[in-house]
């Protein structure tokens, strides 16, 4: 499973985001997503973990917490959906 971790300072390095989730459990990999074209964070993350109880634990206990000036939207990612042809293209004509 991959946590969700949504409204995040623009300030927030992968270091800090491994630091506050190693509270919960071993973590396997951080991402942060950069805007194509201007390099700038985007404002969420996502964080793999080792352990599912560890990230069900870390879900419960940060998702509304404050940290670094904002409250933390953290929860279960969705799957990315594929098509990227928009949705003017899944019309029929």
């Amino acid at each position: 499973m991959t946590i969700y971790v949504g409204n995040l300072s623009y300030q927030a390095t992968e270091e800090d985001l491994k630091a506050v989730f190693a509270e919960y459990g071993e973590v396997k990999r951080v991402v942060l997503p950069t805007d194509r074209e201007t390099g700038r964070l985007r404002g969420f993350a996502f964080v793999d973990m080792i352990q599912d109880s560890a990230e069900d634990k870390a879900i419960t206990e940060l998702d509304g917490a404050e940290w670094m000036g904002r409250q933390l939207r953290v929860n279960k990612a969705k799957p990315r959906e594929d098509d990227r042809r928009g949705s003017w293209a899944k019309r029929d004509f």
